[in-house]
């Protein structure tokens, strides 16, 4: 590969052995951490260090804030300082300890981000608990199976998922034994609780029990597990991914000399909204970087309809989004320019292509358009509070053309970043300002090296002159394995290698870019494989969807296509070709179907695919796949088996209607 200029090479690539191993390339690691990955105090032993360093050092900075309700609606936000948080995390530990567990045993939280939610984690961490986050989007029979595979004996949650919880008895009941409530306890829980032989209590009540009492605080190590975080398969069961102390603490440094070294440092004066949810590792190791780094952490009041109102009170300065919310972001943005006059619509293109000129020219965000920030721009800005600074999304991919688009009228750095919970999030984030690296994942985080293994059977080289293979890393991020599933940990750990099952893409600047899922691979009746993540990508790039699945099998020779399409842009086009009906009419149309048709045709044409990976059929649903219907992951993976059941009847008509 030719001179890197975000990456170093430490290690070369080796051929594959005839029958056994296949080749891999070079290992490469951030140019930020070339002589050397940043290392952690040496006071810096647990997660409950991150968090008893902060109350020391700044014990009267604002730490969680929830918004105040007064008259029924909605206030300010209200602050506790890390001094009270601490406070109220001792006597929790104390309440816990009381009740007879300690070290080592497994802790549940179940509900939507809440300071209780952070106190309660910290009181797992001040006694060395295995927090073991619970949430319902799992699948059904999820909260019940984690609990009984992980053997959780007390768990806290949320006043109204208690009912939830109550559900899983008897069957967990074998494990389980306390719930406490993050508020109140009704009558009619606490009597259905005595019935399972349960344990209850108010978030109050409980925190009276450890009164008077003092526990000292075990030791903890490095070593250590921290979290059981349970991870959606796209099949099977959950995967309870075991993370230390030292993958968080390790995570958080390399986070930190990235964010050092782009000019990007984070400080106590940092303000963050957390509404992703905590039991996924993306916000979990955000909120532990906030919580590092003494800075505030404001929690939203549950409902995505009147997210922008949180904004707009909180006024962060660091925003992490999953796509799903920018594609909202983006969609509010074209539907208002849309409405907008002319005269608007005019003074918006041409600011907007000014500065993305600029910005291409390899002027900063902030250098290449001020005027422009002031006078056009400064309405998105406000939209997410005026103070917004580093946008940051992760968890699955962001659509190019959203990504551009608001890096340009965003007036913040937009970056997309890549990780699993196995690697403890973050392993990839691209950098401010570089705006080849649009549709990349970015180089590596300063805390892991990197290596692409070939995959022969798909065609792809990691030794090639444009390397290609699945994603390797290793380094001190990754978890311990899955708990008690030794036999799938082997699959995807060897040699100190985690195996991502992603396949990338070495950019020639050291960016990652993600092409394809090694899995994801199926052979049509003419005996050609086709690649279906590849294709999804290649297909995502037509502007009038939102989202496709592309279906084949061994028995047929073409492929189909369920598509969720772009309200506004269909609705636009439907007028311009004079096809008349509400947006599901507008779907169900053939002339539409056509059109679609013809826009894959157009970036097949474009990406030079070959014959057998042209679309032939396709159904337009007016609904995107939801985890409601059990299509997608929590992480929006697609779940393929979910799909081909939910969609069997529309895919067996496409079949047949092209076949007569």
């Amino acid at each position: 590969m030719a001179t890197d200029r975000f990456i170093v090479e430490v290690e070369k690539g080796k051929e594959g052995v005839d029958g056994g191993s296949p080749s891999v390339g070079s290992v490469y690691r951030s140019i930020y951490a070339k002589d050397g990955f940043p290392e952690p105090a040496d006071d810096l032993l647990s997660c409950w260090d991150i968090f008893r360093l902060s109350a020391e050092k700044s014990p009267d900075n604002p730490m969680l804030g929830r918004r105040e309700i007064v008259d029924g609606k909605a206030g300010k936000y209200v602050w506790q300082t890390y001094k009270e948080v601490y406070d109220i995390v001792i006597k929790l530990g104390n309440s816990i300890r009381t009740i007879g567990v300690g070290k080592g045993e497994k802790c549940g939280i179940y509900g939507a981000n809440s300071p209780e939610w952070i106190i309660s984690m910290e009181a797992c961490n001040a006694h060395g608990l295995y927090c073991v986050p619970l949430y319902d989007t799992l699948g059904a029979g999820a909260i019940e199976f984690i609990i009984c595979h992980a053997e959780v004996s007390l768990t806290f949650s949320e006043e109204k998922k208690i009912s939830e919880l109550l559900k899983t008895a008897p069957n967990s009941t074998k494990y389980l034994k306390n719930i406490v409530s993050f508020g109140e306890v009704s009558n009619v829980q606490r009597a259905e609780a005595e019935r399972h032989g349960l344990s209850i209590y108010s978030w109050d009540q409980f925190l009276k029990l450890g009164e008077g009492k003092h526990y000292e605080l075990p030791e903890k190590k490095r070593s250590d597990i921290c979290t059981i975080m349970y991870t959606s398969g796209t099949t099977g069961d959950p995967k309870g991914v075991l993370l230390t102390n030292e993958s968080i603490i390790y995570l958080l440094e390399g986070v930190k000399k990235l964010l050092k070294t782009i000019n990007e440092e984070l400080t106590s004066k940092d303000v963050y909204l957390s509404y992703l949810p905590l039991a996924h590792i993306f916000d979990r190791v955000i909120e532990e970087l906030f919580i590092y780094e003494a800075a505030s952490i404001g929690f939203w009041r549950g409902d995505v309809k009147i997210l922008v109102e949180d904004i707009a009170a909180l006024k962060p300065t660091i925003f992490c989004a999953v796509p799903r919310v920018l594609e909202r972001i983006y969609n509010g943005l074209q539907q208002k320019l849309s409405d907008g006059g002319f005269l608007k619509k005019t003074l918006f293109n041409f600011a907007f292509n000014y500065k993305h000129n600029n910005m291409v020219k390899g002027k900063a965000h902030e250098q290449a358009a001020p005027i422009f920030d002031k006078i056009v721009f400064k309405k998105v800005k406000e939209g997410l509070g005026g103070r917004v600074r580093l946008i940051l999304s992760g968890a699955a991919p962001l659509a190019a053309h959203i990504e551009s688009f608001l890096r340009v009228v965003a007036c913040a750095h937009v970056l997309q970043g890549y990780g699993l919970t196995e690697s403890c999030g973050g392993t990839f984030v691209s950098i401010p300002n570089e705006l080849q690296m649009l549709g990349t994942v970015g180089p590596p985080v300063p805390n892991v090296d990197i290596r692409l293994e070939s995959v022969p059977e798909m065609g792809y080289d990691a030794l090639a002159s444009k390397p290609r293979g699945e994603i390797c890393i290793r380094g001190k991020t990754l978890f311990s394995g899955y708990y008690k599933r030794e036999d799938l940990t082997q699959e995807v750990f060897i040699d100190g290698w985690l195996h991502t099952g992603d396949v990338g893409e070495w950019q020639p600047d050291g960016a990652m870019k993600i092409i394809d899922r090694k899995k994801n691979i199926f052979k049509l009746s003419q005996g050609e494989y086709v690649a279906v993540e590849n294709l999804e990508n290649i297909y995502s790039h037509v502007a009038a969807i939102e989202s496709i699945w592309v279906y084949g099998n061994s028995y047929e020779s073409y492929l189909v296509a369920v598509v969720c399409p772009s309200k506004i842009q269909i609705e636009h086009w439907a007028k311009e070709h004079n096809v008349s009906g509400d947006f599901e009419t507008i779907c169900q149309n053939q002339k539409t179907k056509e059109f679609i048709l013809g826009e894959f045709n157009r970036v097949a044409k474009d990406k030079k695919l070959k014959g057998f990976e042209l679309i032939k059929g396709v159904h337009l649903d007016t609904v995107p796949f939801d985890m409601e219907r059990d299509l997608i992951t929590p992480s929006y993976k697609k779940k393929r088996p979910q799909l081909l059941k939910y969609y069997q009847k529309e895919i067996d008509e496409m079949y047949n209607k092209t076949k007569n």
